[in-house]
């Protein structure tokens, strides 16, 4: 293979964070030309599925899926589907439809819609139900979504599948934390401690993979099903084959702990995470992998 002579390194503040994208490619005007495109891949997402915007998906969504079926981007139905299928496998524990619960903890603007009980025979799986040609429509008129906890790795995802398709020999994108890469010969990716952040709990190899990680600072991850900050859990590292599944997977492992076991299991994915008493855990298949930090 003919060495790499171009590359790049930018940043941008998107997602509610500075996202960082950097590739290696045949020549400069290749790299920057992907780069560029990654980006706009990057703000597409942001404008989708912010719920600050009343214009984006979810804001329409919010505002009438209650009344109506409302046809997304095929990208909104794809997170849609994703957390869907996230919360069945984890019974609940990873809900986009918590945004209600934090506009009433003053977590998310807004006043949070009257509780109304779902229709008599009403399917309790059907609180968000994705129709054919890409409509949404929301069960009850009190369902509201946030995005929160699993676009921004969706948009990794597709900033990393866009450096890919501009032929880029290695690639890696970071949106705060949320990160993915490919191309030899990986990333060394340092895992910070969630008490202090100038301290780091362990370093890891990521290659043809996504890391994400939760919690530390402000950062509260809430349980969806008491409304209220989960607090077993200081803060959790995830590797997933996607960064989509890595994000959305750190929110269950904060909750859930070594309970979350089956679903990372199923997709796939390794975890590290620190209990409230100090206690650092890593799962199996991971252990020999993380170096841990002296």
């Amino acid at each position: 293979m003919r060495p790499a002579s171009g590359r790049a390194r930018r940043a941008r503040p998107l997602l509610g964070t500075f996202v960082e994208i950097a590739a290696e490619g045949t020549s400069s005007a290749a790299v920057d030309t992907a780069v560029d495109a990654a980006f706009q891949a990057v703000s597409l997402v942001h404008r989708l599925m912010s719920f600050h915007d009343p214009a984006s998906d979810v804001g329409r969504l919010n505002r009438h899926a209650w009344a109506r079926p409302i046809a997304v981007h095929p990208w909104t139905h794809a997170v849609l589907r994703a957390a869907i299928d996230l919360g069945r496998a984890s019974a609940g524990v990873f809900d986009v439809a918590v945004a209600p619960a934090l506009q009433r903890m003053g977590r998310l603007p807004g006043s949070a819609p009257a509780p109304h009980p779902p229709p008599a025979g009403a399917d309790p799986d059907g609180t968000i139900e994705l129709l054919p040609s890409r409509r949404v429509r929301f069960g009850r008129r009190d369902v509201g979504i946030d995005l929160g906890g699993i676009a921004k790795g969706f948009a990794v995802d597709r900033a990393l599948d866009t450096l890919r398709r501009h032929g880029m020999t290695r690639g890696r994108v970071n949106a705060g934390g949320d990160l993915a890469a490919f191309g030899a010969p990986g990333e060394t990716i340092s895992i910070r401690d969630p008490r202090d952040p100038g301290a780091m709990l362990g370093h890891v190899a990521v290659r043809d993979a996504a890391l994400a990680s939760s919690g530390g600072g402000d950062a509260a991850i809430i349980d969806p099903r008491r409304a209220a900050p989960a607090t077993a859990i200081r803060g959790a590292t995830v590797r997933a084959p996607a960064c989509v599944l890595a994000d959305a997977l750190t929110k269950i492992v904060t909750i859930a702990g070594e309970q979350a076991a089956p679903v990372l299991a199923r997709y796939g994915a390794s975890a590290l995470f620190l209990s409230a008493d100090g206690q650092v855990h890593v799962t199996r298949d991971w252990a020999a992998q993380v170096q841990r930090a002296s």
